[in-house]
């Protein structure tokens, strides 16, 4: 593993979020290690723009609406997009060929369209609760940031699907890298939310693991598109188990 460099935290930021971030992509695989801290940054802010509606007067089931439309639009819906073409792809293919091939389309399909549905009001409803709750900022910016580290345990654990794609083009990081992720990512959500961390990580690894199991059977690997889906549905248990 290179030694970890500041300059990959604007690289993170920059693929992952929508940030006018200036960075240098000669080393995208090594600067995984940041996808973090990228998810620290962009739910910071949309937890903040969410606390400025609440103090406005927003109901908190309209604030929740605006969490998620604010992580959509920084993030660039990147995740998304990659949940809803695993999503055809997977379950709109009978062979790993044509499913990627399915995947790699523009079009979405039913599948894909109902895991967005699905996706959306299930996080809808369980930031709704944390809101309602009062327990919700700080945990929320956990959530962003331990669901991006469980994107570079996939890019090591798993072989690239195919030879082109955003995936392939960042290449695999080591295990060093991964593990840094995640151990980054863990003491971020231990500052930010305590010993409630030790419960999300235990859930956001079986998540994780099921989607790296899954990706595995179906199309022999990981894609930039499983990648974002493995964010979506990993923060989607995470999300369900604080509410």
């Amino acid at each position: 593993m290179s030694a970890p460099q500041f300059k990959d935290v604007a690289t993170a930021l920059a693929l992952l979020t929508r940030f006018p971030v200036k960075a240098e992509f000669d080393r995208t695989a090594q600067a995984s290690w940041a996808y973090p801290f990228a998810g620290t940054v962009l739910g910071t802010c949309a937890a903040l723009m969410t606390a400025i509606a609440m103090w406005l007067g927003v109901d908190p089931m309209l604030a929740a609406g605006i969490y998620l439309a604010a992580t959509a639009f920084m993030s660039g819906a990147m995740h998304e997009d990659g949940l809803a073409d695993t999503a055809d792809g997977f379950w709109g293919g009978w062979d790993p060929a044509r499913r990627l091939e399915i995947m790699k389309d523009s079009a979405i399909g039913a599948y894909g369209v109902i895991a967005l549905i699905l996706s959306l009001i299930t996080r809808w409803a369980a930031v709704w609760l944390l809101i309602d709750g009062g327990w919700w900022f700080f945990p929320l910016i956990a959530i962003e940031t331990l669901s991006r580290s469980a994107m570079p345990a996939l890019m090591h654990a798993l072989p690239n699907a195919r030879d082109t794609g955003l995936s392939q083009s960042q290449g695999r990081p080591d295990m060093a890298t991964a593990a840094l992720a995640i151990a980054g990512a863990s003491v971020l959500s231990l500052l930010l939310i305590g010993l409630t961390t030790i419960p999300l990580l235990i859930f956001g690894a079986l998540a994780a693991t099921g989607m790296a199991v899954l990706a595995k059977t179906k199309i022999g690997g990981q894609t930039g598109d499983v990648l974002g889906a493995t964010q979506q549905i990993t923060a989607i248990v995470l999300l369900m188990v604080l509410a």
